[in-house]
């Protein structure tokens, strides 16, 4: 999505486009790995320091910067709860019993089996290995 926006003192548009989601993790890799083995995600690059990794996921890049670099830089990030989300991931299917099964196998933790919902969606829940809320999922209809 590109919002163009006005600079108010120069009243020139300002284009932005939302582009990376970033997430803070234990271990870059092992992240990386998991999203890769669940998802059949493609990686996009790891720095050398192994504390900052992307993953394409089409117009807006999937991240995760390490805890470690985060508190290095003066940040102080929470750890999520998949008991008490405050977000969630969706990665859309049109298979979320095959792909809840490959995600359980590559590491996830099942917080919610197959439903269908009353607006056409099909949904499961999962919990990845640093506790951020995973949803799989099959397009909305209607």
């Amino acid at each position: 999505m590109l919002l163009l926006l006005t600079n108010i003192i120069t009243e020139k548009p300002i284009n932005m486009k939302f582009k990376y989601t970033i997430l803070y993790v234990e271990d870059v890799r092992k992240t990386l790995e998991f999203f890769e083995n669940a998802f059949a995600l493609k990686r996009l690059m790891i720095h050398e320091s192994g504390d900052y990794g992307e993953l394409d996921t089409g117009s807006t890049t999937l991240s995760f910067s390490s805890r470690k670099l985060m508190t290095d830089i003066g940040k102080n990030p929470a750890r999520p709860d998949p008991s008490a989300p405050t977000f969630e991931i969706a990665m859309e299917t049109d298979d979320v019993a095959a792909a809840l099964e490959k995600s359980i196998q590559a590491g996830a933790k099942l917080i919610q089996d197959v439903e269908h919902m009353p607006w056409g969606q099909t949904t499961a829940y999962i919990s990845e290995e640093n506790g951020f809320l995973v949803e799989i999922c099959t397009p909305v209809t209607g």
